[in-house]
């Protein structure tokens, strides 16, 4: 990842993919099953779904705890925004009308196998950056930076899990 001097209000993202030699419908079985996120992530300690949930869908809610060595332990909850099985699964952190973050895995089948992107987007709404933000203005873009290239690492982690395990057939 290249310096961008991006700010939090700039809304910056970050973007990693990979292609998976498995058939769409199974690397999108483990896209959607927010409980094994835990095991190919970085950060994500649990999850569980809210309200009754017992699945995605576009509404559908759920809280994941998370941890960071520099930032500690926490937990936020996220709604279902885009939901087309077998093609794309997204979710805004806490307020979807204004939220923290903003992610989406994307499938692109073909060539026998699947292209998985995953994105994310800071903001618009306040999250635990904003403290750090906050404490030292300065530095924001610093700041910024350096988190978005911890989770460009965390995110590639993420799919290169997802694509043992869909490749595997674990």
């Amino acid at each position: 990842m290249e310096w961008t001097g991006a700010r939090y209000a700039d809304g910056p993202t970050v973007e990693v993919s990979t292609w998976i030699g498995a058939p769409a419908e199974r690397v999108w079985e483990l896209v959607s099953d927010i409980a094994l996120m835990p095991s190919v992530s970085p950060e994500l300690r649990a999850v569980e779904w809210l309200d009754g949930a017992a699945g995605p869908g576009v509404g559908a809610r759920f809280r994941g705890h998370n941890e960071h060595d520099a930032m500690g332990k926490w937990s936020t909850t996220s709604q279902v925004v885009e939901y087309e099985p077998g093609r794309v699964f997204a979710w805004a952190v806490e307020d979807p009308d204004n939220p923290s973050a903003q992610w989406r895995f994307r499938l692109e089948p073909g060539d026998g196998g699947t292209k998985l992107s995953q994105w994310m987007r800071m903001g618009p709404g306040r999250s635990g950056l904003s403290l750090a933000i906050d404490a030292m203005p300065d530095k924001e873009q610093k700041i910024v930076f350096v988190r978005l290239r911890e989770l460009e690492r965390s995110m590639t982690a993420t799919l290169a899990g997802i694509k043992r395990r869909a490749e595997s057939g674990a």
